[in-house]
């Protein structure tokens, strides 16, 4: 009797860590970012860079994770200047992705954010500007002109 409780608990539990594990994968999946630029002055974008390094791809949702996103539907005066999104590696996963548009400061010293399906906005301080600017062009926000 005592040997037949151990084993049923034995197999709750396996069963518990391999529920647990499994709710955890999407979170840890590998993922990239798939960048386009605008062409133009008008609201046309062509697919300028997929980021790939799980390092940069990290680091972009912790600078994302930390910004102060107000609630705010905006107007800007021209289209963003980019728009990225997030996507899993691994094509059978899919997952509903948000879709970040990016302007650039007329400064060009800071890029402000907006998520248009959340009416979320936020500038970004300069530091956090440059490092985003960076991973996801490939330029410094520093140098443009």
């Amino acid at each position: 009797m005592l040997k037949s409780k151990v084993f049923i608990i034995t197999i709750l539990m396996f069963s518990l860590f391999l529920v647990a594990g499994c709710a955890n994968g999407i979170e840890n999946e590998e993922q990239k970012i798939k960048v386009q630029k605008r062409i133009g002055d008008e609201n046309k974008y062509e697919n300028y860079k997929e980021i790939t390094n799980n390092e940069q791809v990290q680091e972009v949702k912790q600078i994302l994770d930390n910004v102060d996103w107000r609630t705010a539907k905006v107007d800007m005066a021209h289209p963003a200047d980019y728009r990225f999104v997030f996507q899993f590696k691994n094509p059978e996963i899919e997952a509903k992705a948000l879709s970040y548009e990016l302007w650039i400061s007329p400064n060009k010293d800071k890029v402000e954010l907006v998520i248009d399906a959340l009416s979320k906005y936020s500038q970004l301080n300069e530091q956090d500007s440059a490092v985003l600017f960076e991973i996801l062009t490939g330029k410094k926000l520093s140098d443009l002109e």
